[in-house]
């Protein structure tokens, strides 16, 4: 499994599990968590977390981005124009090209705003960012992602902080056979079962922020998604065996006594 590696935009990352930083109680909670999540990736919500303003607490004093690698976001984005000046201020400020997209339709639903995240796909793509895109789970617009330079595709399984769990494994499991970019399920989970369901349908990866910070035991649930995503992955792998309408007997039915 050491060899299994998450593989974005050409970098290789040992886990699996991505985590948010936001709504943590504190920044030392959210150091805690991420270490005992194990993940080598956080999300940053450039227009939410300090990283630039060295008279409040920055981000850095507490996870070290030589260690962990800062996946800025474009959370609380709603039009491409938004999307795009927070994106380069990122690059700015810690030379990030390594991104993660996110558009948002409207602040009640906060699905994405699809014309726009494309558009702006497209446009960041072409200045060299890497993208990792959040997106709904249209196996259609995924491809269209995927046409337009996305890095990796990043569908939700339910909207984002709702804990619903995957709703459509069937469009996830679609989206998987049509691609060959980076497959991870990003918003709704809400328990680590989830995790472990959105690996065995063949991600690549799984996203976690709300799941883990409000949870009641932040620690423990940062725990049980690391053990989940590890487990689920190990069952996509071992090949799980078909489903039969009836039963098929357990012993050999030749021989018998």
């Amino acid at each position: 499994m050491k060899k299994d590696q998450l593989i974005v935009a050409n970098k290789k990352f040992t886990s699996r599990l991505i985590v948010g930083t936001g709504k943590y109680r504190n920044m030392s909670e959210c150091a805690q968590a991420i270490k005992l999540s194990g993940a080598d990736i956080v999300t940053v919500a450039v227009r939410r977390v300090n990283i630039s303003d060295k008279k409040k607490p920055l981000l850095m004093d507490y996870i070290d981005p030589k260690k962990i690698t800062y996946l800025p976001n474009t959370a609380g984005c709603f039009n491409s124009i938004e999307a795009l000046r927070t994106l380069r201020l990122a690059r700015e400020i810690g030379g990030w090209k390594l991104v993660k997209l996110e558009v948002l339709g409207d602040k009640k639903n906060l699905f994405p705003d699809m014309i726009e995240t494309l558009k702006s796909t497209e446009i960041l793509t072409k200045e060299g960012f890497k993208v990792m895109v959040y997106c709904n789970d249209d196996p259609l617009m995924a491809k269209r992602l995927e046409s337009a330079g996305a890095s990796a595709i990043m569908p939700l399984a339910a909207p984002i902080g709702s804990g619903l769990g995957i709703l459509n494994t069937t469009n996830i499991k679609i989206i998987r056979n049509q691609t060959k970019l980076p497959l991870i399920i990003d918003a709704g989970l809400g328990q680590a079962s989830d995790a472990t369901i959105s690996m065995e349908l063949g991600c690549d990866g799984v996203l976690a922020n709300t799941a883990i910070a409000n949870a009641k035991k932040p620690f423990q649930m940062a725990l049980a998604f690391k053990n989940a995503v590890i487990s689920g992955r190990q069952s996509y792998l071992a090949g799980r065996i078909p489903k039969r309408l009836y039963g098929i007997p357990s012993s050999p039915q030749k021989g018998i006594i």
